[in-house]
């Protein structure tokens, strides 16, 4: 064991605004919750859009398309050219020229097939026509630069691919807007030339699709169909798609022909144009883009600067998300793995743990006298119940209660009790380390016990909380601390944490020997051992972390005594639990900062460095700041990717929670009832603790220092019955009925005092 008895100090972190009762008040601080909705907000949004754009993608073949009545297409349309415009209350439509070929490639920019489709064109002197979807160009825009720089024109094929005929005007409107702003931010250039997908010849309109050409034509496009179809897309043989272009021999109409760039393997279509191009020239035809075919004035024009820069950020959100997709991706996948590896560590300590107290000896029985110390700031509901379950232990003990200012007579309730072993010390408000350390310097044993002024013991719980210390290394325990008012949701929800949560975790730690915290509802010290670490130090809002950790950087052991069960009231209002939640956390990250250097050393302290302060790190730090990321992800996953898959998932996780749920409650002796809210506790309770840990991660990081906070007292822990005169100490006082006065308590949450 260390022979170190210095204390430890931290440079206290700047003092805030105080308030009344000596709550910070943190005014900008408040300003993280903006911050915080705004990052929700943003990514929710960022994710939505890339939903969107890849999950809303129409990825049928264009073989799949179901063609409909056409008797609302003009007779003039359907006999009339490949190109139409429908702006005017009389359409009209024009075909290429005798001897020309207009080749267009649908479905791009694909960064396999595209380059080596422009590599073609550009040896064989051929200037095409390209119809981009706009999330391909969005996912590759230096392909679209290189499709404009080389001479070719641009058209827009919709953003995620849709069949325009079977979808309501707003999402029309935004398909080819969304379209536009992408191009003129990958290429700087916007185009008035359109091919809806799934379309093919003028006479194979239907009245879907009739319409969607009307609402394009009104919002100024010319829509783009064709005169042959090289099946590229059935992947028919390179001979067949060359047949299929060139046609009959001595046919000289104009064509505009369809072809593939992207949508799947196209190295026929990369093949066929190697062959295609110089026979097609060598018997007369000229190849051009779609708008010289037609002898049309160029539907390209540069984007404005508003376009231009608004097509930018359209692109760069749509690349963020693809990007924010894989980061949550491999996040998930990691915090997922790590959360099941956890459950079986904990799980298989737990195990451990049972098995080594079952033959665990610590040493001869110890029986020498404790000093419980009970600092108490209007404790006036539960003091009394404190007080005499104490007095009602099966081993000898003096009683101190401090005093810390209270206003509501807490110090005269006690003394009328007049009670044997129970001593009252008053001390003007100075906060709960202070009362701790008044209580030390008063008491008059060794061992000392701590306690809540909200908790009461059972009888041998001080008895239990002792015997550790026959083993000379051992500077702390920690006791089993449940709670009595399980009533409503709330309540049962809490004593779930208690038992799977606080009482696992503290299994692991104790088989870890890097028992961070020993609570203050329930935990017994060595006098001399926290002396020599400097007493109970206000450097921190949980003075009972801070002194665990300085007691194991002196080379301390704490240990877990299971069977040392107190009773503690928990809080009733959700506003109530946020205060103490806060508090805990918030006290818990200032003892980590102060004891770092538990990290760099050896023995005993490296122990809780290593490994108490990194399990505190992960789980009760990192993985809670990246819950709101996941309750999002969760969101997005319903909507756009298997929500059957997703629920799934959830029920898998929720599984190996109750299975823990069920073993921990096993081992603590309790009954599985309060389980069945385990799932209704992932919607509310869960999102309250992370709330809490981003809550205090930012008050951490901008320095504000928060005072010692009461919490809300109920009264809801039954006074144990004298049975007699307790003249005759250190005979137990009531020992006799108390037990089952407090289980009944519990059975029953109405009761109280």
């Amino acid at each position: 064991m260390s022979t170190s008895r210095r204390r430890r100090t931290a440079r206290p972190a700047p003092r805030a605004r105080r308030g009344r009762r000596g709550v910070v008040r943190q005014g900008p601080l408040r300003t993280h919750w903006l911050l915080l909705t705004a990052l929700l907000l943003t990514l929710a949004a960022t994710l939505l859009i890339q939903g969107y754009t890849q999950h809303l993608f129409d990825h049928r073949p264009d073989q799949d398309a179901r063609p409909a009545g056409s008797a609302t297409v003009p007779e003039a349309v359907r006999d009339g050219g490949p190109v139409i415009d429908a702006a005017g209350p009389q359409p009209r439509s024009a075909g290429p020229k005798p001897g020309t070929v207009a080749l267009t490639f649908d479905d791009g920019p694909d960064p396999r097939w595209t380059p080596e489709v422009l590599d073609t064109l550009r040896r064989n002197g051929v200037h095409a026509t390209f119809f981009v979807v706009g999330t391909q160009a969005a996912a590759h825009p230096d392909l679209v630069r290189r499709i404009v720089a080389e001479g070719h024109q641009l058209g827009v094929h919709t953003f995620t691919h849709t069949d325009l005929g079977t979808q309501p005007a707003w999402r029309r409107s935004l398909e080819l807007r969304e379209t536009q702003l992408t191009l003129a931010g990958a290429a700087g250039v916007t185009t008035s030339l359109l091919r809806p997908p799934y379309s093919s010849t003028a006479d194979a309109l239907d009245d879907p699709a009739w319409s969607a050409v009307q609402q394009a034509g009104r919002e100024g496009y010319l829509t783009v169909l064709t005169t042959r179809d090289s099946e590229d897309w059935r992947r028919p043989g390179i001979e067949s798609i060359v047949n299929t272009v060139i046609g009959e021999p001595g046919n000289r109409q104009g064509q505009i022909v369809l072809m593939h760039d992207a949508g799947g393997d196209r190295m026929q279509t990369v093949a066929a144009l190697d062959g295609l191009l110089p026979q097609m020239k060598g018997i007369g035809f000229r190849f051009t883009t779609v708008s010289e075919a037609v002898g049309l004035p160029d539907p390209v024009r540069p984007a404005t600067g508003t376009e231009h820069w608004q097509g930018l950020a359209l692109v760069q959100v749509l690349r963020t998300g693809d990007l924010t997709l894989t980061v949550l991706g491999w996040l998930l996948y990691a915090a997922g793995a790590v959360s099941v590896v956890r459950a079986v560590v904990v799980l298989a300590a737990a195990r451990r743990h049972r098995k080594l107290r079952r033959r665990r000896a610590w040493g001869p029985p110890v029986t020498e006298p404790v000093s419980v110390i009970v600092p108490a700031y209007n404790e006036s509901a539960g003091i009394e119940a404190a007080v005499r379950s104490l007095l009602a232990s099966d081993h000898p003990v003096e009683v101190i209660v401090v005093d810390d200012g209270s206003t509501d007579g807490t110090a005269d309730l006690v003394e009328s009790l007049n009670l044997p072993y129970l001593r009252v010390i008053r001390q003007a408000n100075a906060g709960k380390p202070a009362a701790l350390n008044a209580g030390i310097a008063a008491a008059r044993a060794e061992l000392l016990v701590m306690v809540d002024g909200d908790t009461v013991f059972e009888p041998d719980a001080v008895r239990m909380l002792v015997q550790p210390f026959a083993d000379p290394a051992v500077g702390a325990v920690s006791g089993n601390a449940k709670v009595v008012n399980r009533g409503g949701l709330l309540g049962r929800w809490q004593h779930i944490e208690y038992v799977v949560g606080f009482n696992l975790d503290r299994r692991l730690f104790d088989l870890g020997e890097c028992m961070p915290t020993v609570p203050g509802a329930v935990g017994a010290f060595r006098r001399s051992a926290v002396l020599a670490a400097g007493g109970v130090g206000d450097e921190t809002l949980a003075e009972d972390t801070d002194l665990t950790m300085a007691l194991c950087r002196d080379g301390w052991r704490v240990v877990y005594e299971e069977r040392a069960k107190a009773w503690t009231e928990a809080p009733a209002s959700l506003s109530a639990l946020w205060r103490q939640r806060y508090r805990w956390c918030y006290g818990t990250l200032q003892a980590m900062w102060k004891h770092r250097g538990a990290l760099r050393q050896g023995g005993q302290a490296g122990k809780l460095g290593r490994r108490g302060l990194g399990y505190l790190l992960l789980f009760q730090v990192l993985l809670p700041l990246l819950a709101p990321v996941v309750d999002v992800f969760a969101l997005y996953g319903l909507a756009f990717l298997d929500p059957v898959r997703i629920v799934g998932l959830w029920l898998a996780f929720l599984l190996l929670q109750l299975l823990m749920g069920v073993y921990a409650f096993r081992l603590d002796g309790e009954r599985l009832g309060p389980l069945w809210s385990l799932p209704l506790q992932q919607f509310v309770y869960r999102q309250l603790m992370y709330l809490v840990v981003i809550q205090s991660v930012f008050t951490a990081l901008a320095g504000s220092r928060l005072r010692w906070q009461r919490m809300q007292r109920y009264g809801s822990l039954p006074v144990p019955v004298q049975d007699g005169p307790a003249d005759a100490r250190p005979e137990p006082v009531g020992v006799g009925g108390y037990r089952a006065q407090v289980h009944e308590a519990v059975r029953d949450p109405g009761q109280g005092t």
